[in-house]
């Protein structure tokens, strides 16, 4: 076959041949198209388009900002009108708020705007985080020190006390309302008293915020906003709040239908010879909680170090109902705390024991203590040997 002829069958054969499409849009096109079909993924997985609140999802708020910019973009919206089944581009106009590009940094601002700019990939977030959690962060971080700690440092030593006797606990963190003056919490591994709260204000978001003092358990503190507090707390897996202190059930002066008794506050006094014993005989009280007899528990009391190796007598008992035994114990124990009497004795084998249940206590206050138990106050005191009296606890 001729030259001719071979040029002429592939000429003919061309004609059956399938051209190559190609794109009608440019690489930048295509990215935006992409973009905006992330959108519209959200919007029919959600039922509403993305917003750009600080609370929201980092990716739903590169969403929104996206969504912002392509609105603002005539180019953007004439290329994007025909495929925008689900009326997202309001012809320029939109509801999502405009970026915040003043609380962000720049990296920050560039990942948000990447899809409407034309980044080289779209999709892509590298180590972003929502400037108002990187603010949250700052805050707690940023310390100074606490000049008053000498002050504060006894109520972090009562709030463990507490914790170790079971009469307060360490629960997770739900409610913003649970940040107010007074409270504890456990966040970053620390202690920390919120000792101040500033006058409630409305933020840029239009949330309720307030400006709190914060001391943390390793001496120092902070001048952080609530809702900052509220993010660290939502943010660390290990972040708790702990209860106000809680005696228990209340216990009655008699029983009633459906009670059972739990056993008895007893107070007792020593017969020891003693020196330190017998200078304080009137004062030094023993008092203890005990789920059996009174009489049965003392008939050996001179051969129990706990008793100072000597016999004592019932100064008054108190009948208790529907109470946990062991936590009451604890909370009385703490409350007389500062009058502790501390003495050694050796036990019937000459081993050293120092004995933790006896206080140089008058009778008349262990009766206000037991008044106040019942009341459910008990928890708001603390024994004073200065004054021989109750005093109210510092708010903690």
């Amino acid at each position: 076959m001729s030259d001719f002829d071979l040029e002429a069958l592939r000429a003919e054969l061309d004609e059956f041949a399938q051209t190559e499409k190609k794109s009608e849009s440019s690489p930048r096109e295509e990215r935006i198209i992409a973009g905006f079909e992330e959108i519209q993924r959200f919007v029919e997985e959600h039922g509403r388009p993305p917003q750009h609140e600080e609370d929201r999802d980092i990716f739903e708020r590169l969403y929104a900002v996206r969504l912002n910019r392509l609105c603002a973009l005539e180019e953007c919206r004439a290329l994007l009108k025909p495929l925008d089944r689900q009326g997202l581009l309001g012809e320029g106009k939109t509801s999502v708020p405009a970026v915040d590009a003043e609380g962000m940094n720049e990296e920050e601002l560039l990942a948000e705007l990447a899809g409407a700019a034309g980044s080289s990939d779209i999709t892509e977030l590298r180590h972003v985080r929502a400037s108002a959690d990187k603010r949250a962060a700052e805050e707690i971080a940023n310390r100074d020190k606490c000049e008053e700690f000498d002050r504060f440092k006894p109520l972090f030593d009562r709030v463990q006390n507490d914790i170790d006797a079971g009469i307060r606990q360490t629960r997770p963190f739900e409610h913003k309302a649970e940040i107010r003056p007074g409270s504890w919490f456990v966040v970053g591994g620390q202690k920390a008293y919120v000792a101040e709260m500033d006058e409630i204000f409305i933020n840029a978001q239009g949330k309720t915020d307030a400006r709190l003092r914060v001391i943390f358990d390793n001496g120092t503190e902070s001048n952080l906003l609530m809702r900052s507090l509220q993010r660290a707390l939502n943010k660390d897996e290990a972040g708790r709040r702990i209860t106000d202190p809680v005696a228990g059930p209340l216990f009655a002066r008699e029983s009633a239908d459906g009670d059972w008794a739990s056993g008895t506050i007893y107070v007792l006094r020593s017969k020891s010879n003693d020196p330190v014993v017998a200078a304080n005989r009137d004062v030094l009280h023993k008092i203890g909680v005990t789920g059996g007899d009174v009489q049965q528990r003392i008939n050996a009391a001179k051969l129990d170090p706990t008793f100072l190796m000597a016999d004592v007598e019932i100064v008054a008992t108190y009948d208790l109902y529907n109470v946990n035994r062991t936590k009451l114990e604890n909370l009385i124990h703490r409350v007389f705390d500062p009058a502790r009497l501390n003495i050694e004795i050796k036990d019937r084998f000459g081993n050293p024991v120092v004995p933790r249940e006896w206080f140089l206590v008058p009778r008349f206050v262990v009766d206000e203590a037991v008044d106040r138990i019942r009341d459910g106050t008990i928890t708001d005191y603390i024994y004073d040997p200065n004054k021989a009296a109750l005093v109210r606890l510092e708010k903690a």
